[in-house]
């Protein structure tokens, strides 16, 4: 199937390239979620006439994605957990958690946001998160876990 990009995808494409995806991620993801149309001669047209329009889009989402990035830099985070003896959790510290207590501290944050590639954080301790604010746009933000 073949697709134009209406806006920069991850490991596919930039706005207004045209790729082939399989049938099911273009049907059940990209177009659904409005980051990509089927590629026919009218879609083409109308991209065509909309494309500034979108580059706009893009331009403007990248640039308050750079503010939010340089607001990020320097923040650190404290979260309080329950803890054993060992420093060991009684649970996680997840992304979701993570993302609440930024927003605690003022600066907007979405839990899809927030990179957390070995998963939950199990120990006490100071961490370095990444956050992934655009597809060209991420901060580190340091979080410390702390015993209640």
């Amino acid at each position: 199937m073949e697709i134009i990009l209406l806006q920069k995808v991850e490991n596919l494409g930039n706005l207004g390239d045209r790729v082939k995806v399989r049938p099911g991620y273009g049907r059940n993801y990209l177009i659904p979620q409005g980051k990509a149309t089927e590629a026919t001669p009218v879609n083409i047209a109308k991209f065509e006439a909309r494309r500034a329009e979108l580059e706009k889009a893009a331009t403007d989402a990248l640039t308050v994605a750079q503010g939010r990035a340089r607001e990020l830099t320097d923040l650190i985070v404290t979260l309080s957990a329950k803890a054993g003896g060992e420093g060991r959790l009684f649970g996680s510290v997840g992304a979701a958690d993570i993302a609440e207590a930024v927003s605690a501290a003022g600066m907007e944050l979405k839990k899809q946001e927030v990179r957390l590639p070995q998963g939950p954080i199990r120990q006490l301790g100071e961490y370095d998160v990444e956050v992934r604010l655009h597809s060209d746009v991420s901060a580190h933000i340091r979080v410390n876990v702390i015993a209640e």
